[in-house]
């Protein structure tokens, strides 16, 4: 069984802190690096569920998607909800690693995952400087309503599902993908000259403006479900890691939708 330490060095060659955004909070939160690790679980949030999960697998090390701290705190109290994961994870000896925008910029790195998961051809990055996002061409062209179906089908369920903006009907051959939340990236889906843009956490007035200007289909998925094939891409790089250093490492992925809406409901009529 490997140390923390060693496990954890194999992780940043994975995803270079460095490579980090300066506001993000990435690494490990918790753990003593000299503990052995024989069991790791992968995850996009580090919350409660995902903490009581590891200890039922018997886990030795969680590492997630989005920190635990983003801004930072002051205390660590139980009686905070965030104080009471990291009681339980050191309670349990289980250690806690982080890897934020450092695996959205890595390559492969998120949306290389989300690109997976929809069957895309990579064809390249959508933000060239950063290695943010991703251009990707689909093998046979089909209709934007079709390509949002598709999304719908391979990406895990949640209660948004997935949304679209721009005519259902509407060819796509290229499109941009990019995990998590994207409309900040619209300057570069139009420079990319693609026909969708699939993502998450869209607001109104970008997608408004955006379909306005140009004939872009839009497909907005759930932030957790665009990142959770992250999780089977990460929790495979390990596993092939641990094959090389003969670790004989079990590494797990949570199936648990820690995504924060619980339901959907359709409006039934016409605003007042």
């Amino acid at each position: 069984m490997p140390r923390l330490s060693e496990v954890i060095a194999e992780l940043d060659a994975l995803w270079p802190p460095d490579r980090a955004e300066q506001w993000d909070a990435v690494g490990t939160v918790c753990g003593d690096p000299d503990a052995r690790v024989g069991r790791v679980l992968f995850a996009v949030d580090p919350v409660q569920e995902i903490v009581d999960e590891a200890v039922s697998l018997g886990a030795d090390l969680i590492v997630t998607h989005h920190p635990l701290y983003l801004r930072g705190t002051t205390t660590v109290a139980a009686g905070h909800f965030k104080g009471r994961v990291v009681h339980d994870l050191i309670k349990n000896d289980i250690a806690l690693h982080v890897a934020h925008t450092n695996a959205d910029t890595a390559d492969p790195g998120v949306s290389d995952a989300l690109a997976g998961a929809l069957d895309l051809r990579v064809t390249g990055p959508l933000v060239p400087e950063n290695g943010l996002g991703r251009i990707c061409e689909l093998d046979h062209p089909e209709t934007l309503a079709e390509f949002a179906a598709r999304a719908a089908a391979r990406l895990p369920a949640t209660a948004q599902g997935v949304r679209v903006a721009g005519d259902p009907g509407m060819t796509v051959r290229r499109v941009a993908v990019s995990g998590g939340s994207g409309d900040s990236l619209f300057d570069a889906v139009r420079a990319a000259g693609v026909d969708a843009f699939l993502t998450s956490d869209l607001r109104h007035h970008p997608v408004s403006e955006a379909t306005q200007r140009t004939p872009l289909g839009l497909v907005d998925a759930a932030h957790w479900a665009t990142e959770w094939p992250w999780c089977e891409q990460a929790a495979a790089q390990l596993d092939a890691i641990s094959d090389r250093h003969g670790w004989d490492l079990r590494v797990h992925v949570s199936k648990t939708v820690t995504d924060p809406w619980s339901s959907h409901h359709t409006s039934p009529g016409a605003p007042n």
